[in-house]
């Protein structure tokens, strides 16, 4: 059975304690690995490399912090395909989708190579009599990340390339469910010239997330997952005096005005509710159908749906693979099987769908409710699988205001031909990222990816602007070199502009 350790001052680091935890392969249900749950002594270990990492990596010069991820963004896209089968291996997603995590991990990895771009400071020249005053900024030290299990390389490189760029050293605590392509991104650092300790990982469970949480030598805390967690890990994080952006959960609505392309829509629809079978962040959870679009929507998306090909991650022909445990399956189907006494209409019942010769794997099929009350657990929970639920409403002003409604405000999409009405969502909706006729309106790395309400805890998003910031913080030097012949004298008022 493979093993995944530490990665601790740039060597893998065995287990001490002997605990591991199981880690599955989606497709067949078999425990193919095991990974070492780390101790409260071998966190302590890993930040203890990050700080003293930090003595050096801190005041290199940027040339070299980005001559290094240079090197490391060459080393990704050559080694795309073997992360990419990592993440199928544990994590259960279609090869192509895996292929697409990384490609947008590798944007991030761009923005910090242009990371001395982002890091220019401000002067002002004579803003008094021989004065001058400028604006820096620097790096915390050492910061985590705590990163969830549906995107095991891209979450990860949303935070350490923009934090280790910014001068900062990292400890990554990835999710023990598919930790392996998380500690292939480590070791291809270290190959790229990433000095030891800068990047260090430790696998583990809630254990190894409260003492990084509680650690003082740890500044800063990146976090994405779900809501519940988010909230801890704010309340947490701050009363040990760290800094912190942990993003949450979502509901994801799309709103379909009567006038928009419907066979767009449903395909739209299609894509983004049941890509990497819905767990997804930014997936698409309920479409709002405006005015009679509702009853050919529903069967456009319908049609689809029974069309869709199921099977294992590594099977070119399948469009979607399988759930990430058989718990969190039945948890998913449970919302199916609960939804017709709870007002919806069941059009398509994905639930006891399997694969033939992977009878043992975690799938799901497609499931489709319709006219869902906001008062169903279909609709009110973040379900975190390939179920859509479609709400009716009567006109724009019902459908935006059922929107805002909702605790989360991640992301939101509106579909239309109208660009009156487009602008005027845009302007209105309660969301941190907005697309109009995009479902998945994810940001380019240069801006930056967050939502709002319980989508989001902190003040900061996450990489773009708001990353660097985060991992970064403000210094004002105010400068003064008086000629040899003047004279200050005594005058304890206070300092004035001349």
């Amino acid at each position: 059975m493979k093993t995944v350790n530490h990665w601790i001052g740039g060597k893998t680091v065995e287990g001490a304690t002997g605990a591991y935890g199981p880690v599955y392969n989606p497709a067949t249900g078999a425990q193919d690995t095991q990974v070492a749950l780390a101790s409260v002594d071998e966190v302590d270990a890993a930040v203890a490399a990050a700080k003293e990492a930090y003595r050096s990596w801190g005041t290199i010069s940027l040339s070299r912090r980005t001559a290094i991820l240079y090197k490391y963004r060459e080393l990704l896209d050559a080694h795309r395909d073997e992360i990419a089968e990592l993440i199928t291996a544990e994590h259960g997603k279609v090869h192509s989708d895996a292929l697409g995590e990384v490609a947008r991990g590798l944007e991030i990895v761009e923005l910090a190579c242009g990371i001395a771009e982002k890091l220019k400071g401000e002067l002002s020249t004579q803003v008094s009599t021989g004065v001058d005053v400028s604006s820096i900024r620097q790096p915390l030290g050492v910061v985590a990340g705590i990163t969830p299990f549906n995107f095991p390389a891209m979450v990860p490189l949303w935070m350490f390339p923009v934090a280790i760029a910014c001068g900062n050293t990292f400890v990554l605590k990835p999710s023990e469910k598919d930790p392996s392509a998380s500690l292939r991104l480590a070791e291809l650092a270290s190959e790229a010239g990433l000095p030891d300790g800068v990047l260090n990982v430790v696998n583990g469970d809630k254990v190894a997330v409260d003492r990084l949480l509680e650690h003082p030598d740890v500044a800063a805390v990146s976090f994405v997952g779900s809501t519940p967690i988010a909230q801890y890990i704010q309340s947490k994080a701050v009363e040990h005096g760290k800094r912190v952006q942990a993003l949450g959960g979502a509901k994801n609505h799309m709103l379909v005005l009567p006038d928009a392309d419907l066979d767009f829509a449903a395909d739209n629809a299609i894509n983004a509710a049941y890509g990497s079978a819905g767990e997804r962040c930014m997936a698409v959870s309920v479409v709002v159908a405006v005015g009679d679009a509702g009853d050919e929507l529903v069967k456009k998306i319908a049609d689809r749906a029974a069309r869709l090909r199921i099977g294992p991650g590594n099977d070119p022909a399948s469009e979607m693979g399988p759930l990430i445990t058989k718990e969190h399956r039945d948890k998913v189907a449970s919302y199916v099987h609960g939804a017709a006494a709870q007002g919806a209409e069941v059009v398509v019942d994905g639930t006891g769908y399997t694969v033939e010769g992977h009878e043992n794997g975690f799938f799901i099929g497609v499931s489709l409710l319709d006219r869902v009350p906001p008062t169903a657990d279909a609709y009110r929970d973040e379900i975190f699988g390939p179920v859509l639920c479609v709400v009716r409403a009567e006109t724009y002003d019902e459908a935006i205001e059922l929107i805002n409604s909702s605790r989360w405000g991640n992301g939101t999409a509106i579909f239309t031909r109208d660009g009156g009405a487009a602008r005027r969502f845009q302007l209105e909706v309660e969301a941190g990222m907005v697309g109009v006729n995009v479902p998945i309106p994810v940001p380019v790395g240069y801006h930056s990816f967050g939502g709002w309400k319980d989508s989001l805890f902190g003040d900061h998003h996450i990489y773009g602007n708001d990353g660097v910031h985060f991992y970064t913080r403000g210094k004002v030097v105010t400068t003064r070199w008086p000629e040899p012949s003047e004279e200050v004298g005594i005058n304890l008022g206070f300092p004035k502009n001349h």
